[in-house]
């Protein structure tokens, strides 16, 4: 399905420049050139369903991506943030023996992936002619991509994603936010990450818009991109709308060119948007969503009066807010966990039936987990979290995760981890531990032992040793109990 769709556009737009990266320009001929060879080279390598693609932020990937599709194969991006053994579980997981990488990137990351079958994308010939094929295919319901996300077990969780959803997604967004073939579209989000994929590579491409990568975020050349390339659209995290703040030879010029900015990934502070918008003239529109639901599920639209507010569901998606004990839906106002219905809503969890099972309720409805409030116009605020995640740039963790790591350390007794707020990056892991008898545990050798673990935006900021752990009457650790006592500390100006 999506394959048809990519032939569609690449033919369209044969002439016309699609993508442009770091290296070099894309135009639809290029693209499906590079798809042919792909889906060649597919065929000889593997027999397996999936393939997977580790990349950095490029014109590149959707090349490689509509080639896999067109060789009838699921789609399995890389998180090349993190952890060796953390990315061999995901390879191991999804079931793949074949893999494009980038050779620069895996060599730059020391990533040394254990796959039979690794396709360096730099020693693929795409200037000779490919052979010539019609895609093969897919049922809407088919699997177009698994995206790895972060599990409350300590495990990435595979998110089953089919052409349908990708496709409602992507028709969503553009319904909603009126994004059209002559927009310019400035991606530096990574194409692993949900936001990533579907906002700033399938929307911009599957709409024959042109599409500008860069495959790191500096402040300064993001500003220089700006003024020479000239987008319309800007979709990033928090964070990186606070660094270009830091750049001190930014002008309001450089952005005018902007016809709207999104932010997602976490919450947006106010203070960011404010000094965006006075500094720079730009009104900052929040969105929301999640991997399970292609991602995006809601945007505030530019000029729309609900401050501080996600925005009104796209079209197509139902959301409910609900008493999360009872499941009993509640008023406008009150605050309750929001589930939400669509064509853009996940399979489920790959090789996880139960935890799949346990994400609906018992009208088919998505338990994201958060908490939240909508008005009498169907704007939605995001109020707090029933699970305990933390956001850091974006990026999803979980803090049994840390603690199992923490836990093994001989010094921990226990160890409790919870999310600080933090200007820059949204949110950082603060981990408070308790010492085993007779041990004195020292805060940065016990950040070292992560560090050499864990992902390193998955590190403490901070670990705070502590007598005793809060705890419930049957010994679980109280968590919120952690957190609001560093909540306090902020307000009083302290720290642990």
């Amino acid at each position: 399905m999506l394959a048809w769709r990519a032939l569609r556009t690449m033919l369209r737009n044969a002439g016309r420049v699609m993508l442009v990266d770091d290296r070099r320009e894309y135009r639809g001929l290029d693209l499906l050139v590079m798809a042919l060879h792909i889906a060649d080279l597919v065929d000889a390598r593997s027999a397996t369903p999936r393939v997977a693609v580790m990349l950095p932020t490029s014109g590149a990937f959707a090349g490689v991506a509509s080639g896999v599709w067109f060789a009838g194969r699921t789609l399995v991006p890389l998180n090349y943030l993190l952890k060796p053994e953390e990315l061999q579980y995901v390879i191991d997981d999804c079931g793949t023996d074949l893999l494009f990488a980038s050779r620069q990137l895996c060599e730059h990351l020391n990533i040394s992936p254990k796959v039979r079958n690794i396709v360096w994308i730099e020693d693929i010939e795409f200037k000779r002619l490919p052979s010539p094929r019609w895609p093969k295919l897919s049922a809407p319901d088919d699997l177009a991509v698994i995206l790895y996300t972060s599990g409350t077990s300590g495990r990435p969780k595979g998110v089953m994603l089919s052409h349908d959803n990708l496709s409602a997604n992507v028709r969503q967004m553009r319904t909603a936010v009126h994004f059209t073939r002559d927009e310019i579209f400035l991606g530096v989000l990574p194409q692993f990450h949900s936001f990533g994929l579907t906002a700033l590579t399938h929307v911009p491409f599957f709409s024959g818009a042109k599409g500008v990568f860069s495959a790191r975020f500096t402040p300064k050349k993001i500003v220089e991109t700006f003024r020479q390339q000239r987008p319309t659209v800007f979709m990033g995290i928090p964070s990186m709308y606070n660094a270009l703040l830091t750049v001190k030879d930014a002008t309001a010029d450089d952005f005018r060119s902007l016809r709207i900015a999104i932010s997602g990934g976490e919450p947006l502070p106010a203070t960011v948007a404010t000094n965006f918008r006075e500094r720079f003239g730009v009104e900052i529109c929040e969105g929301f969503g999640m991997t399970e639901c292609s991602p995006v599920t809601h945007v505030r639209l530019p000029g729309e009066d609900a401050p501080g507010s996600v925005g009104r569901p796209l079209p197509e998606v139902v959301q409910r807010i609900v008493d999360p004990d009872s499941g009993r839906d509640l008023p406008p106002g009150r605050d309750g966990e929001l589930r939400l219905s669509g064509p853009n809503i996940m399979r489920g969890y790959l090789n996880l039936p139960d935890q799949t099972k346990a994400a609906f309720d018992d009208r088919g409805f998505l338990r994201t987990g958060d908490m939240a409030r909508v008005d009498g116009r169907g704007f939605l605020w995001i109020t707090g979290r029933i699970k305990e995640m933390i956001i850091v740039g974006g990026e999803n963790v979980f803090p049994r995760e840390i603690e199992e790591v923490l836990d093994a350390h001989p010094d921990v007794y226990a160890a409790g981890v919870v999310g600080e707020s933090d200007p820059m990056r949204g949110e950082t892991p603060v981990a408070f531990v308790e010492a085993e008898e007779g041990k004195t545990p020292d805060p940065e050798a016990l950040r070292a032992w992560c560090r050499e673990r864990l992902a390193g935006y998955k590190v403490p900021r901070r670990v705070v040793v502590v007598d005793e752990l809060p705890r419930n009457p049957t010994g679980k650790i109280l968590r919120r109990a952690l957190s609001d006592r560093l909540k306090s500390e902020q307000a009083s100006g302290t720290t642990a």
